[in-house]
């Protein structure tokens, strides 16, 4: 009998969830997601914060100057009692994605690393954009 009064129980705290929160350890609680971009000097660097994803819900692409980062996660939730019959089912869909324009970086050079929910991308500038500011001589016109 405590069973079937446990069922109930979490039946009901589940009713009363706000649908917003619904999937909150999915990861996706909002539209878009974290992102830091630095400028290092000779590279740019972005930290975009992605708690609850792993590397395959990441794609990462450099085209037309544009470095976009994209997600999608899927999930399924079945709960059964104990004879098979649903108690709760459950699917998500989810996807994010932000773009930035960077240009004058080297392609070929770029590095991206996913660690505890964060990814960092580095993209080296190229040679033309760290060059130090040249000085413009002005002439005087009498």
């Amino acid at each position: 009998m405590a069973t079937v009064d446990d069922d109930f129980d979490r039946l009901f705290d589940f009713m009363n969830q706000p649908l917003s929160t619904l999937f909150n350890d999915a990861g996706f609680t909002g539209s878009s997601f974290k992102v830091d971009v630095k400028d290092n000097g000779t590279s740019y660097e972005l930290k975009a914060e992605l708690p609850g994803l792993t590397k395959d819900n990441i794609n990462l692409t450099y085209q037309n100057n544009y470095l976009t980062i994209s997600t999608k996660k899927e999930e399924s939730h079945d709960e059964k009692d104990e004879h098979g019959n649903y108690i709760r089912r459950e699917r998500y869909s989810g996807s994010m994605s932000r773009s930035f324009y960077i240009d004058n970086i080297e392609e070929g050079r770029c590095t991206a690393e996913f660690q505890n929910g964060i990814l960092t991308v580095t993209l080296p500038k190229s040679a033309a954009t760290i060059d130090a500011p040249k000085q413009i001589p002005i002439r005087t016109i009498e």
